[in-house]
């Protein structure tokens, strides 16, 4: 296995040959890179309990057992600690994520245009460590220097090319005839082939893995030109450009490379579920007295090749609408991601001018007021429909930072824009007892009979993931008092479950999920243990400031 060293080496020689005016940079980067990378290591590692230090003086202390310490030793240092048979396979995601954020770190931030889309795209390029808790946050297993360059994050664009699929090993929509609609230069596929849009790194994997399907028919190159698109921070999500209509549109495309914890490919359900799902949504939020304030970026269509057992994930798609239309003029739509990430601009993160903004707003003299009323505020925005849902309907949606768009009007939280319905979890029993469950895919993951697997989906995205990563910064940026506003989010979920409480038919299902919610412990998202173990969600007991 190569060493962080050796990989570095690699890198170095491979940006004197692709782009050597990133090298003064990568270099200058590299200990920030390991400082970041082991400092979110060392806070996960003390948060699962694997290896437990006790803070010292410039470490912070915050809820949910985060602590975020002011340095970390060597991350071989830190893994010794650890007796785990997957050591030595986190040790090689851990330093590909540092020598990936290096590069991160050294390449220029592209401008953004006007269009809230394109905006939303420059916002998300200024959450360059990724992940606000996972240490493997820049992890690209899979992808070699010259492929970072190509499709990252940072690049200023990459493409999506095409190939025809056999109309018998086609499943779902016809996303070449949709995007042609908006796109002429889409090509369109011989008698018999239905065009599927595959992302211009996987599209060379596919030539390479499918070489049997190539030689049978099932798969037929076609000739055509790429079409330009903006990765964003997910990265196999792609921004499309305007299209005829002037409006602009997502693509979720396979891409098997591992990021975090997961390979970005795509299953045969979530392209068939992601329109049910997006029907679903619309419905249940025309019944909710917030649901005025809560906007979804609508999955349209999806499809998928069925290349057999295991091997049906490789070229899935998924068409997803953008903010055009959406967003009103005055509207900020900031991306969750974004909004610990530092604004080039004043040299602070995202969220501290939103608060700056939302003080000369409301007349707040006092920052540290201003942060507590702005967050009581936000989470009266976030709160009510996530809980809501899930309790009268068993939807659990997957409301972290990375799903969910925030919008803004001269600092005062207005909406919140969902999108990516993939990762949620739809509790079957509480929507069959409301008459509301989807007919979904076989065997979908997001499907599920254990109500505490909804719960912990709601628990750890949005009050955790979430709401804890703005009282952290908040802390750092306006001396807001975590405490105080641990106190106020819980007279958020109160009032939430006040009506749900004195409701016959939900009467038990409020009480037990409020007890879940406010427990002296909870479950959190154990992100290294879950990496130890290679595959599969692992959740770890933490200390709860709901609690009390």
């Amino acid at each position: 296995m190569r060493t962080s060293t050796d990989l570095a080496q690699l890198a170095e020689r491979e940006l004197g040959e692709l782009a050597p005016d990133l090298l003064p940079g990568f270099r200058a980067a590299l200990p920030r890179a390991v400082d970041t990378v082991g400092r979110r290591l060392r806070g996960a590692l003390h948060r699962e309990r694997l290896v437990v230090a006790r803070p010292g003086p410039g470490d912070r202390a915050h809820a949910f057992d985060r602590v975020e310490f002011a340095g970390a030793p060597a991350l071989s240092a830190l893994l010794g600690h650890v007796s785990d048979p997957g050591v030595p396979g986190l040790a090689a995601e851990l330093t590909d994520a540092v020598v990936n954020l290096a590069i991160a770190y050294a390449r220029p931030r592209q401008a953004g245009g006007p269009a809230p889309d394109d905006r939303l795209v420059w916002y998300e390029r200024l959450a360059t460590e990724g992940h606000n808790l996972h240490p493997c946050g820049r992890t690209r297993l899979g992808w070699h220097t010259a492929d970072v360059l190509a499709h990252d994050l940072e690049t200023p664009g990459t493409g999506v090319g095409f190939i025809g699929v056999h109309h018998s090993r086609h499943v779902g929509d016809d996303l070449g005839a949709a995007l042609r609609a908006e796109h002429p230069g889409v090509p369109t596929a011989p008698p018999g082939y239905v065009v599927q849009p595959v992302h211009a790194w996987q599209l060379r994997l596919l030539a390479e893995r499918y070489r049997d399907l190539m030689a049978a028919g099932v798969l037929l190159p076609l000739d055509a030109p790429e079409l330009p698109v903006l990765p964003t921070a997910a990265l196999r999500t792609v921004l499309l450009p305007a299209g005829a209509c002037g409006n602009r549109q997502y693509l979720k495309l396979s891409l098997d490379i591992q990021v975090t914890s997961t390979r970005r490919t795509i299953s045969v359900a979530s392209t068939r579920n992601g329109p049910v799902i997006s029907v679903l949504l619309h419905r249940l939020l025309a019944d909710d007295p917030d649901g005025s304030r809560i906007v979804l970026l609508d999955e349209v269509a999806g499809a998928a090749l069925d290349a057999g057992a295991g091997r049906n994930r490789d070229a899935a798609a998924i068409l997803r609408t953008g903010l055009a239309g959406l967003v009103e003029p005055g509207e900020q739509a900031v991306p969750g991601v974004a909004l610990p990430a530092t604004d080039p601009r004043t040299g602070r993160p995202v969220l501290a001018g939103l608060v700056d903004a939302y003080a000369a707003t409301r007349g707040y003299a006092d920052p540290a007021v201003a942060a507590g009323g702005f967050l009581d505020e936000y989470a009266g925005l976030l709160l009510p429909v996530v809980l809501r849902l899930a309790t009268r309907y068993g939807v659990g949606l997957e409301a972290h930072l990375q799903n969910c768009v925030p919008t803004f009007r001269d600092g005062v939280p207005r909406r919140m824009i969902l999108r990516d319905f993939a990762g949620l979890r739809l509790h079957l029993p509480r929507l069959r007892a409301r008459a509301a469950a989807p007919p979904l895919w076989p065997g979908s993951v997001v499907a599920t009979d254990d109500v505490d697997v909804l719960r912990a989906k709601v628990a750890y995205t949005a009050l955790q993931a979430h709401l804890g990563e703005l009282v952290v910064v908040l802390a750092g940026t306006h001396g807001l008092d975590e405490p105080g506003a641990w106190r106020r989010i819980r007279e958020r979920v109160d009032d939430v479950y006040g009506p749900l409480r004195a409701d016959p038919a939900i009467r038990a299902a409020a009480a037990a999920d409020h007890a879940f919610l406010t427990a002296p412990r909870v479950l959190h998202k154990a992100l290294v243990r879950m990496r130890l173990a290679g595959s599969g969600d692992v959740y770890v007991p933490v200390a709860n400031p709901l609690h009390g």
